[in-house]
């Protein structure tokens, strides 16, 4: 843990937060989703801050595309191997045994929780400072690969063309045993009253899952009623 504090360069006032960070709910009911939510706003915020500065020529829609490109699961993913989480992960008995320790959703959601844990420790500043770093070594340009897009991803973007609020994903249920657990979650767009649900074994999955449902739902329907 004290590795890790010094990888991210921030030593924690209240260690207890970094170790919820990396607490998976398979492990223990003070794990670390709450702090995921958080890390996930503030993330987006900070990158978005990163790209208006970096690429001061490029237009909204492109920056959205590049925040999306650095946000998404496939980056954490990367960035959580290079600072060693892997190793440092507390998963259940069965959350081991199944991989969960290589897994690239338990590996990002772990990432924004850390990011979460340094916002309330130390402020958006210090939470600010750290993406900053973790995305140092990272090729930020305009051309940023946009093939392979996940559905959040391409959602979001068929919505900010439109000029309509993002979606809202709600957690419906989550059923199964600790170690074997399945998220059902709903995407919400209420300027276009519509909402989809989603299953997966984790919520990001379970919400890529529903926004690929309400993707469809919006090719089918919407854009053909257009």
């Amino acid at each position: 843990m004290q590795q890790l504090q010094q990888r991210l360069q921030h030593e924690f006032k209240d260690p207890a937060l970094l170790a919820r960070a990396l607490t998976h709910r398979s492990f223990s009911i003070d794990h670390y989703e709450r702090l995921e939510f958080l890390g996930d706003s503030v993330l987006n915020v900070a990158v978005s801050d990163l790209l208006y500065r970096r690429l001061s020529a490029l237009p909204e829609g492109d920056l959205s595309r590049v925040r999306a490109n650095l946000v998404r699961q496939d980056t954490l993913h990367k960035l959580a191997v290079e600072l060693g989480l892997p190793r440092l992960l507390k998963l259940g008995e069965g959350e081991m045994r199944s991989g969960g320790p290589k897994r690239p959703s338990i590996l990002a959601d772990a990432l924004e929780a850390i990011i979460g844990a340094v916002y309330l420790d130390a402020g958006y500043a210090a939470a600010q400072s750290l993406v900053q770093r973790l995305f140092e070594a990272v090729d930020v340009n305009p051309q940023m690969d946009a093939i392979g897009k996940d559905p959040k991803t391409q959602l979001q973007e068929w919505l900010q063309g439109r000029k309509l609020k993002l979606p809202e994903y709600r957690v419906v249920t989550i059923m199964g045993a600790a170690h074997q657990q399945s998220f059902d979650v709903a995407c919400e767009i209420a300027e276009l009253r519509l909402s989809e649900r989603g299953l997966g074994g984790s919520r990001r999955a379970a919400e890529q899952a529903a926004a690929a449902a309400m993707l469809h739902t919006i090719k089918t329907k919407v854009d053909h009623d257009n």
